[in-house]
């Protein structure tokens, strides 16, 4: 009988990378709830320049994601990673030192230089079987989640007791953290996943643009993070004027997207049950604009502000959620990792132009301009989802393929096409396997007799 839960070393691998990932994440997110309140003593201190402090490590992700995930597939997933995260850690020590706001945008953007998902995710899919990386993806996800959710808490206290600057060494801390585990509890991969499925192609990346599903949730997860970014550079100012000390932040943040997510589980669930993903992702973007378009009508109004907070990390977690998910059902066979490649670049992307808009918009306009443009954002990436679809409901194969030549290869694709319950097939030559995206009626025994009698 198929073991259908993970092996310890899958348990472990998930885990363990999670860990790193999550650390990495936790020291980009602190500083998001605390930078506009507490770099106030900075030389040079702006909302525009805050902003920008905030984003600055998202242009370098972007930059540096897919060529980054590349240099593992040649030199190896752990030392490109180890690199990385010391990298991160030479940044948090920047920025940590700092006695100007450009010092500290600095040290945000070498922070960012150690691009290392790309090369988390690829190891992980290296040391999982096909049938498990889902699950094993899926816990990397939570974990990215509950970082961010922390990071709310601790941002905060961490500041109030230890100023911006030990804010920043814990950050080079949870770095080092990250390190060991990698070195001492990540498996080492003996094999590699297919790389098409791991690691973008920079030939592939053209077609994963002009695809019309994939362009929307690529543009979808830019304006994501952009409001994201945006808010925070307005929302902390905001909460103090309204009457909440800067010290008690941290009261309202966790518990908001602590309960967030047990408002979005209805979402999901009715999205599952239903097949109707576009509906409850509509629902989630009007969630998110009935929050930011309260936030802007209601800027001195703490209960009302308090209330909006719920709403925007309610709609956030269900997004935030869905879009990785979408990404993985509507790329073709083979490329995920050319799609999550693009998909993460625009991730940053939108980090860094809301640090931009957010400190910009607040210097000319206040918060409630910044909320009014976001919410504006909102309204645009709304109207961008009815062109979208709801996913047809596909299981994804990855087979050993023994072709010689090109001929053979275009014999077994149009053979594997043919069968029922075959949805897409593609043959690649070099890696020798065959992707499948199939529904209920694919019989496997089938497909396995294709692959035989080719050669």
């Amino acid at each position: 009988m198929a073991n259908n839960g993970l092996s310890n070393t899958e348990k472990k691998v998930a885990f363990s990378l999670a860990s790193v990932f999550g650390l990495r994440m936790m020291g980009l997110f602190m500083i998001m709830p605390v930078f506009a309140l507490y770099g106030q003593h900075l030389e040079g201190f702006s909302p525009l320049w805050v902003g920008i402090a905030i984003g600055a490590y998202g242009l370098t992700q972007a930059i540096l994601q897919i060529p980054m995930g590349i240099l593992s597939d040649k030199y190896g997933r752990k030392p490109i990673i180890l690199i990385g995260l010391l990298i991160f850690a030479l940044g948090s020590l920047v920025a940590a030192n700092a006695e100007t706001i450009y010092g500290v945008v600095a040290g945000r953007a070498l922070q960012g230089m150690g691009a290392i998902a790309a090369a988390v995710l690829a190891l992980a899919a290296d040391l999982t079987r096909d049938e498990q990386r889902t699950k094993v993806m899926a816990i990397i996800g939570m974990c990215i989640g509950f970082s961010f959710a922390l990071s709310l808490l601790v941002g905060p206290i961490v500041a109030q007791h230890l100023g911006l600057s030990g804010l920043f060494f814990m950050t080079a801390g949870l770095a080092v953290l990250g390190m060991l585990i990698v070195q001492l509890l990540v498996p080492n991969p003996i094999s590699q996943a297919p790389k098409g499925d791991t690691v973008a192609a920079p030939e592939k990346l053209r077609r994963m643009l002009v695809d019309p599903q994939l362009f929307r949730l690529d543009a979808g997860i830019f304006i994501l993070h952009l409001v994201l970014t945006a808010v925070f550079v307005a929302l902390p100012l905001d909460l103090v004027d309204a009457g909440l000390a800067k010290e008690e932040h941290w009261m309202l943040y966790f518990p908001a997207f602590m309960g967030a997510f047990f408002l979005m589980v209805p979402l999901i669930i009715i999205g599952v049950k239903r097949n109707n993903t576009k509906a409850m992702f509509q629902v989630a973007l009007l969630i998110m604009m009935v929050a930011l378009g309260s936030m802007a009508l209601f800027a001195n109004n703490l209960m009302v502000l308090s209330i909006a907070v719920v709403l925007f990390f309610t709609g956030f977690n269900y997004l935030e959620a869905s879009l990785p998910s979408l990404i993985a059902k509507f790329c073709p066979v083979g490329d995920k990792g050319s799609a999550m490649g693009v998909y993460s670049t625009s991730q940053f992307l939108g980090a860094f132009c809301g640090g931009i808009l957010g400190g910009g918009a607040y210097q000319l306009v206040g918060a409630e301009g910044v909320f009014a443009v976001a919410l504006g954002l909102m309204g645009i990436w709304f109207l961008l989802t009815f062109g979208m679809k709801n996913p047809v409901l596909l299981k994804s194969y990855t087979l050993e393929a023994d072709v010689s030549d090109k001929q053979a290869a275009k014999v077994m694709a149009t053979e594997l096409s043919a069968l029922a319950g075959v949805s897409e097939a593609i043959v690649v030559l070099e890696e020798k396997v065959a992707y499948l995206k199939v529904n209920d009626d694919f019989d496997l025994k089938a497909a396995r007799a294709v692959l035989g009698s080719v050669n």
